[in-house]
């Protein structure tokens, strides 16, 4: 598969504080890659480095193929942060419209963008009047107008209410159907694991794992395992030899299975352990 994204040794310090300490990791086209770690770990400083807005102190960035400061980048990504400001007096229309102008883009990509996030009916709506999930739709209208090949998504569903986050994390699941990369941070746990294709963990900015959600949990799962028999439902730490033994003594086994850690819990275990 094509690599999207490519860093080696990625370093950056902002006077005495490390932000980010030799990082490296590859993103594939087409992934969903989540990029995940306590606050001040080192999120926002690497999209910034990737996106071109800051300079790395050492270490090798590929976005696409080419330097993150190239100018041909630009048009090929989109960034969705937390201060993604909107002309609350505009229209939701005019808002996108703005932006089409700067990259040159028929009026028709305005219709079919809002038509994409479900806000077609609100475009002569001014912004002020929008609801906070509608507003954020329109930042994500905004993000993906120019039909980016890259996305950087930084926390996009915090303080949404459960309905709207869903909304947004179709959204995201609509431009990876499409082909497009996706860089997303969240503090939302439960998210990382149904959204992300692979994971990496930051702390205090280190890596410290990188994988799947699922080859994560299965990686620092306990030996446990929970047994329902006619003794009851028992949750149990044993070798495979003892829990042979165990069964030998219930007359009937109903279920028995292995008891993984959520993401949750597998996050807190590393992230404390580095503190």
């Amino acid at each position: 598969m094509e690599t999207v994204i490519k860093t080696r040794n990625l370093s950056k310090r902002f006077n005495e504080t490390v932000a980010l300490d030799s990082c490296s990791f590859t993103i594939k086209k087409g992934e969903v890659f989540g990029y995940l770690g306590p606050s001040g770990a080192g999120k926002t400083t690497t999209i910034k480095l990737l996106s071109g807005q800051l300079h790395s102190d050492q270490g090798e960035i590929e976005v696409l193929g080419k330097s993150p400061f190239d100018e041909t980048i630009k048009e090929k990504i989109g960034i969705m942060s937390d201060n993604s400001g909107l002309y609350e007096k505009a229209t939701v229309y005019d808002n996108l419209k703005l932006f089409a102008e700067i990259y040159r883009l028929p009026a028709e990509r305005i219709d079919q963008v809002l038509h994409d996030v479900g806000l077609y009916e609100e475009k002569k709506k001014s912004v002020e009047k929008l609801s906070k999930g509608m507003k954020q739709r329109l930042i994500f209208a905004r993000t993906i107008l120019h039909g980016p090949k890259l996305l950087f998504l930084d926390e996009p569903t915090a303080n949404l209410d459960p309905s709207t986050a869903e909304e947004v994390r179709d959204l995201i699941r609509q431009m990876k159907e499409n082909g497009t990369t996706v860089f997303l941070t969240t503090h939302n746990m439960e998210e990382a694991d149904e959204m992300c294709d692979r994971i990496a963990l930051l702390n205090k900015g280190h890596i410290i794992e990188c994988g799947s959600p699922y080859e994560l949990k299965l990686k620092y799962a306990k030996k446990q395992v929970q047994v329902t028999s006619n003794m009851g439902k028992e949750s149990l730490t044993l070798a495979k030899s003892a829990l042979i033994d165990y069964l030998q003594k219930c007359e009937e086994i109903i279920m028995i299975h292995s008891i993984e850690p959520s993401l949750k819990e597998v996050f807190l275990t590393l992230t404390e352990e580095g503190r």
